[in-house]
C-alpha cells in the first residue's frame, strides 16, 4: 500500500463501521417498534421491507434523473436494440415539454420518499434498542444522524456516481420507467404548479419569453392550467397554515425548550438555507463558461466561483452539499411532524377532524412546503439571476461548511457501495455500447481547455465522457476513487437544470465537448501543441 493513500484508507474503513452500524441501530428501532412506524400501527416486518423499498426507489431517482438529462444528446438508435426500456424511457420523458415536467414531479417525489423513511426509521423519544450510552442515543437517534448516514450513503451518493457513467444500463429497467410515469403523474395533478407562478413572474421581470417544445396551449388547456395554478396555490397556502399553527402551539416536531419564536425563525431559516444550497448547484454550472473578465465585475460571485472551482474544490463542494441537503431534508421532516398530545387535553390543529389530524401528523404537508417553497423555487432564481445568487456572500460560508463535510469522510463508504452496486448491476459504461464520435479538428482554445481540464483548474472541466471515467484494473486507489468523484460531479452537471434554457445549454456544452479524446496529460499536451501548430500555419 502507498502510504500517502493511509488516510483515504482510514476514510473508508471508518465510514463503512459507522455506515454498518447506522444501519444496525435503524433497523434495531424498527424491530423492537421504537421507530416512529410503531405510532402509525405499522408491523416491523412491513415497515422493514417498506424501508428498504423506499430506499431502492430513492436510488432509482437520484441517478435517473441524471441519465436522462445526460441521454438527450444521444442518438435514441444507437441504443435502440441494446436498451430497449431505457429507449421507453427517454421517448417519455424527452417528448414535448414532459423533461422539465419530469424534473419537478420528481423533486416532490424524492422529498416525500424522505419524508416517508423518516416515518419508517426515525426513533420515538428515549429509544434504546441495543442499550447504548444515553450519548450515543441522542446522536444517532434522537437527532437522526444513523438515519442520514444510512439513506445518503445506500440511496443517493452511490446511484449518481454510476448513473454518470453509465447511463443506458443505469435506467434500463421497469422501476425507472414507473418512476418517470409517476413523476409525471405528480406534475400534472397540479400539486406543484405555483412553482411556474414564480417562473414566469422572473420570465417577465427578465424580459425573456418561456422557452417551450410544445405548440401554444388551446383556451380549455390555459384555463385547465391556471385551475391548477390556482388549486396549488390554494394547497400550499393551507400547508404553511398547518405547519405556522403547529410550531405556534407548540404541537410540531420542534426540539424541547425552544421557544416559538425561535421555532419559527429556524424553520424558515431551514427552508432558505435548503434553497440557497440547491440553487447554488444550478447557479454555479449556469456561470460555468463565464469569462474572468466578466466574472471579476461582480466581485462576491466571483469569489464564490473561484473558491468552488479551485482544482477539486468542486468535486468536495459537490459531496458535501449532498451530506449537508439530505441532513437538513431530514430536520425539516422531523420540525413539520406534528404530533397531538390528547391525554394532556390537547386539541387538533384548526379543531379538525381525528382523520384529518392522523394526516397532519404524518408531517407530509411539510414535504409540499419543502419541494415549493425550499427547492424549486430557489431553483428557478438561481437559473434566471445566476450571476446575483453567487453575489451572495453567505454562499461562501456555505461552500466552505461544504469542504469540511467532505473533508471528515464520514460518507466515504458511498464510494465503496458504488463500486458494489455496479458489479451486481452488471453496469458498463456507455461506450461499450456506443462509439464515441472524435472530432479530428481541434481548435488553439479547445487544446488549452483540455490540457486544463487534466490540471482540473479549468471551470469547464466538468462534462466527463464515459472513456475517460471508466475504472481499469491497474488503476491504484486514489485513480479509481478520483474517477468516482469526478463521476459525481458530471452527475450533478446532469441534474443542475431546471428550464428547458438549461436543457438547451448543457445539450450544446455536451455537443461541443472534446475532452474524451485524451486520458493522458501527455495527450493533452501533444493536442495543445498541435493547436499552436495549427495556429502558425
Amino acid at each position: 500500500m502507498n502510504w500517502s493513500e493511509a488516510p483515504q484508507y482510514f476514510k473508508y474503513i471508518y465510514s463503512s463501521l459507522l455506515l454498518l452500524f447506522c444501519v444496525t441501530l435503524v433497523m434495531s428501532c424498527i424491530f423492537t417498534s421504537e421507530s416512529s412506524a410503531s405510532e402509525y400501527n405499522v408491523s416491523p416486518i412491513f415497515a422493514f421491507f417498506l424501508f428498504w423499498f423506499l430506499i431502492s426507489w430513492l436510488v432509482t431517482m437520484e441517478g435517473g434523473q441524471g441519465c436522462l438529462v445526460g441521454l438527450r444528446s444521444t442518438d435514441s438508435k444507437k441504443f435502440s436494440d441494446t436498451h430497449p426500456i431505457t429507449l421507453k424511457c427517454t421517448q417519455l420523458a424527452h417528448k414535448g415539454d414532459n423533461m422539465e415536467r419530469f424534473i419537478i414531479g420528481r423533486q416532490f417525489l424524492v422529498v416525500l420518499v424522505i419524508f416517508l423513511i423518516n416515518m419508517c426509521g426515525s426513533a420515538v423519544e428515549q429509544a434504546d434498542p441495543l442499550n447504548l450510552p444515553p450519548l450515543i442515543n441522542t446522536i444517532f437517534l434522537e437527532n437522526g444522524v444513523a438515519l442520514m448516514i444510512t439513506t445518503v450513503d445506500i440511496g443517493q451518493l452511490p446511484s449518481q456516481v454510476n448513473s454518470a457513467v453509465c447511463m443506458l444500463d443505469f435506467i434500463n429497467n421497469y422501476f425507472m420507467l414507473f418512476t418517470v410515469y409517476v413523476s409525471l403523474g405528480i406534475e400534472f395533478s397540479g400539486l406543484l404548479h405555483s412553482v411556474y407562478l414564480v417562473q414566469y413572474a422572473f420570465a417577465s421581470f427578465n424580459g425573456a419569453p418561456i422557452r417551450s417544445n410544445e405548440p401554444p396551449r388551446t383556451m380549455m388547456q390555459k384555463i385547465f392550467f391556471a385551475t391548477r395554478v390556482l388549486i396549488s396555490i390554494t394547497i400550499l397556502i393551507f400547508a404553511l397554515a398547518v405547519t405556522i399553527q403547529a410550531l405556534l402551539e407548540g404541537k410540531s416536531g420542534m426540539w424541547e425548550g425552544v421557544s416559538v419564536t425561535a421555532s419559527m425563525f429556524i424553520f424558515f431559516s431551514l427552508l432558505c438555507l435548503v434553497g440557497i444550497m440547491e440553487g447554488m448547484q444550478i447557479a454555479a454550472f449556469a456561470l460555468l463558461n463565464k469569462s474572468e473578465d466578466e466574472l471579476s465585475i461582480h466581485k462576491i460571485a466571483h469569489a464564490n466561483c473561484q473558491l468552488m472551482f479551485d482544482e477539486s474544490n468542486l468535486q468536495s463542494f459537490l459531496i458535501g452539499r449532498q451530506i449537508f441537503v439530505a441532513a437538513l431534508m431530514f430536520i425539516v421532516a422531523k420540525i413539520t411532524d406534528i404530533s397531538i398530545d390528547k391525554e394532556n387535553g390537547e386539541t387538533n390543529i384548526f379543531n379538525m377532524s381525528d382523520g384529518a389530524q392522523k394526516f397532519f401528523d404524518t408531517g407530509l404537508l411539510g414535504s409540499v412546503i419543502l419541494t415549493i417553497i425550499g427547492s424549486l423555487a430557489w431553483r428557478i432564481i438561481a437559473s434566471s439571476f445566476p450571476l446575483a445568487f453567487m453575489s451572495n456572500p453567505a454562499i461562501y460560508i456555505i461552500i466552505r461548511v461544504c469542504f469540511i463535510i467532505d473533508a471528515t469522510g464520514v460518507c466515504s463508504a458511498a464510494w465503496i457501495l458504488a463500486l458494489i452496486h455496479q458489479s451486481f448491476g452488471s453496469f458498463k459504461p456507455d461506450d461499450f455500447y456506443i462509439e464515441e464520435e472524435k472530432s479530428a479538428a481541434f481548435s488553439v482554445e479547445d487544446a488549452r481547455n483540455l490540457y486544463a481540464s487534466s490540471k482540473a483548474t479549468s471551470r469547464r472541466s466538468v462534462i466527463f465522457s464515459s472513456i475517460k471515467l471508466k475504472a481499469k484494473k491497474e488503476d491504484s486507489l486514489e485513480s479509481s476513487m478520483s474517477k468516482m468523484r469526478q463521476s459525481f460531479v458530471a452527475a450533478n452537471r446532469y441534474s443542475g437544470v431546471i428550464s428547458i434554457d438549461d436543457f438547451e445549454k448543457l445539450h450544446q456544452e455536451l455537443k461541443e465537448d472534446k475532452f474524451n479524446i485524451a486520458e493522458t496529460e501527455t495527450d493533452c499536451y501533444i493536442m495543445y501543441e498541435q493547436g499552436k501548430d495549427r495556429q502558425l500555419d
